[in-house]
C-alpha cells in the first residue's frame, strides 16, 4: 500500500520520477520500481491501489480533480459535413477546401457546418467525451479574427475517446487540428490544468509532449519536465512549427514516427534541446 509522497533525482542521468498520494503511477514510476528490482505483480498493486485513492474510493482527503462536463449545443443549424456530400450546397466547399489544403480527411473527424451567419466560412470541431457533444471550436478558413469561436468546460482534454486500450502512448499538442492528424490528444492551450492532468494520466500510458515551437511551448516543456511525461523534439526545419505543417510537408506516417523516434524522457537533455526547438 502506498501511503506517503515519493520522490526520486538522479544527479548523474537527470532521470526524475515522483508519486503523491491522489496521483496515478506514471509510466517513468513504473520504470522505477522496476530498477529497483519491484515485481509486476506489486506495481500491479500498487496502481489498483492508487486508482482506487485517486478515483475516491478511499478517502485520501485530497480533492478529486477528474472533471465531469455536461452536454453542449452545437451553432445553430450545424450538421454533419458528411449528411451534405450527396448535395453540397455551393457555400460549403470553401470549408471542403480548407479540409484538403490542411490535409484532414470526413474520415478523420466529424467535422460539422452549418450555413448560419458568423459560422458559415467556419469548420466545426465538436468536443466529445463519452461519446457526448460537451462543446465546440469554430475554425475560420479565411483571415480575419477571431480565428477562433469556441464553447469549452474547464479541465477539458480534446480527443480522449479517441485514445485506443491498446495503444502504448498518448501524444498531447495545443490544438486540435494537430491532434486530429496524429490522433492525438489537445489541450487547447499552452498550460496544462490539474483537471486536465488527471484524465491524460488516467489513460495509464507513456505521455509525449509535443509543445509548439514559441515561447508558451516553453512553459508547456516546463510543466511536462514537473509531471514527469516525455517531450518529443521532431527535427522538421524551422519552416515546420506544428504538427500540421509536418504533415502537409512529410505526411502523417512519417510525422508520427518522427514525433516517437525524437521522444525524450531525461531532464537534462529536454532542457538542453529546449532552446534550440523555439523558431525565433
Amino acid at each position: 500500500m502506498l501511503n506517503d509522497g515519493v520522490s526520486y533525482h538522479c544527479f548523474n542521468c537527470g532521470f526524475k520520477s515522483s508519486w503523491q498520494p491522489g496521483r496515478h503511477i506514471s509510466v517513468k514510476f513504473k520504470k522505477l520500481l522496476r530498477w529497483l528490482n519491484v515485481s509486476d505483480g506489486d506495481i500491479n498493486k500498487c496502481m489498483l491501489d492508487a486508482l482506487r485513492r485517486h478515483e475516491g474510493i478511499e478517502d485520501t482527503g485530497i480533492k478529486n480533480p477528474i472533471p465531469t462536463f455536461i452536454d453542449k449545443s452545437l451553432p445553430r443549424g450545424a450538421e454533419s459535413i458528411v449528411s451534405y456530400l450527396d448535395n453540397p450546397p455551393p457555400e460549403l466547399m470553401p470549408v471542403l477546401q480548407y479540409l484538403t489544403e490542411r490535409k484532414l480527411y470526413l474520415e478523420d473527424y466529424d467535422f460539422h457546418w452549418t450555413d448560419e451567419d458568423g459560422f458559415r466560412n467556419r469548420l466545426i470541431i465538436p468536443f466529445y467525451f463519452q461519446n457526448r457533444i460537451v462543446g465546440y471550436t469554430a475554425r475560420k478558413i479565411t483571415e480575419g479574427k477571431p480565428k477562433y469561436i469556441s464553447e469549452q468546460q474547464p479541465g477539458y482534454v480534446f480527443n480522449l475517446d479517441q485514445q485506443g486500450p491498446d495503444q502504448k502512448f498518448v501524444i498531447v499538442v495545443e490544438g486540435p487540428i494537430d491532434a486530429i492528424c496524429i490522433k492525438g490528444v489537445a489541450l487547447t492551450s499552452a498550460e496544462v490544468g490539474d483537471s486536465q492532468r488527471a484524465l491524460i494520466n488516467r489513460l495509464q500510458r507513456q505521455v509525449i509532449v509535443l509543445p509548439d515551437r514559441d515561447q508558451a511551448g516553453c512553459r508547456l516543456i516546463d510543466q511536462a519536465l514537473e509531471f514527469g511525461w516525455s517531450v518529443s523534439f521532431p527535427e522538421w526545419g524551422d519552416d515546420v512549427k506544428d504538427v500540421n505543417d509536418a504533415v502537409k510537408k512529410f505526411g502523417r506516417l512519417y510525422t508520427l514516427w518522427s514525433i516517437v523516434h525524437h521522444c525524450e524522457s531525461n531532464a537534462l537533455k529536454i532542457q538542453l534541446r529546449m532552446k534550440k526547438w523555439l523558431v525565433k
